[in-house]
């Protein structure tokens, strides 16, 4: 009786560790790869003249399928707002985007029977495929960065990380008292700069061009002959260090956020332009 019982408890406890991409031994990498195959046979065997298009039964068939993957997948954000468990979980809604998704460029593809033009169903077509890009750059920076942010963090939160920084800058404002003026405004310009300064770029980069700590070590590097100055400057060299900490840490944070910025009113203009599709076919019909 306590075996039979454990196991539901420990199938669990496997499912809560197993990876979206795959859930369920790859069950939604398996029903899209069926259903890209089967797109793929039908068109090469379809008796359609001239050829498999939009415009054929065929082509209105993968359209409609097309069609109601993307107004489904894009029902996601809505999904990660209920929090009930069941059989259409966070987890396996999120596989079945990705997979599906991705069998959307040969549903798609194929629907056009590689017709393209400067027309609204290409159009629907490029954001369709920029909103897929999109979404693997999203899924490449899941499975790296976090491991990246962990290891860069050293087991410190950003307020730690800032904690650390404001130790240091109360050492250093003691350390350059002895020093002269000309040494003494390199730290003061060091500790007056912000230290999120750079905005956008930095965020993106982790670096900022006119750091002034930096600039404040190389104007000591050949002027530290007294223990103070020494003292001084090894000071700015911890500091350094903890401001590449921390633009590396907003970095690979911007670097995981960034691609939703993206995702999302591509997804949203998608939308749009699928709609315009849809109506401009039934129109023209």
């Amino acid at each position: 009786m306590a075996s039979a019982a454990s196991t539901p408890r420990r199938r669990t406890r496997e499912s809560d560790h197993e990876g979206f991409l795959i859930h369920k031994r790859m069950r939604w990498l398996k029903v899209a790869t069926v259903l890209s195959l089967a797109a793929i046979v039908a068109y090469a065997f379809i008796d359609v003249e001239p050829r498999p298009n939009g415009g054929t039964w065929y082509g209105y068939t993968l359209g409609t399928i097309g069609a109601g993957l993307i107004v489904w997948l894009s029902l996601l954000g809505i999904r990660k707002r209920r929090m009930n468990p069941g059989v259409w979980s966070l987890k396996a809604w999120t596989s079945a985007h990705v997979y599906l998704g991705l069998s959307l460029i040969v549903i798609a593809t194929l629907h056009t029977g590689f017709q393209f033009g400067w027309n609204v169903h290409t159009l629907a077509y490029t954001l369709m495929m920029l909103v897929i890009a999109s979404g693997v750059y999203g899924i490449v920076v899941y499975a790296v960065l976090p491991a990246r942010l962990s290891n860069n963090r050293r087991e410190m939160t950003k307020a730690q990380m800032l904690d650390a920084l404001d130790a240091l800058d109360r050492q250093l404002e003691a350390a350059a008292q002895p020093l002269g003026r000309q040494e003494s405004d390199l730290v003061i310009a060091a500790l007056e700069q912000d230290p999120f300064a750079g905005g956008l770029a930095m965020r993106l980069t982790g670096r900022l061009r006119h750091c002034r700590t930096s600039a404040a070590i190389d104007g000591l590097v050949g002027l530290a002959d007294t223990p103070a100055e020494q003292r001084v400057l090894s000071l700015l060299a911890k500091r350094r260090a903890q401001l590449e900490q921390i633009r590396q840490h907003l970095r690979l944070r911007a670097m995981l956020e960034v691609w939703l910025f993206v995702h999302v009113p591509l997804t949203i203009a998608l939308l749009g332009a699928l709609t315009a599709h849809v109506v401009s076919v039934f129109y023209y019909w």
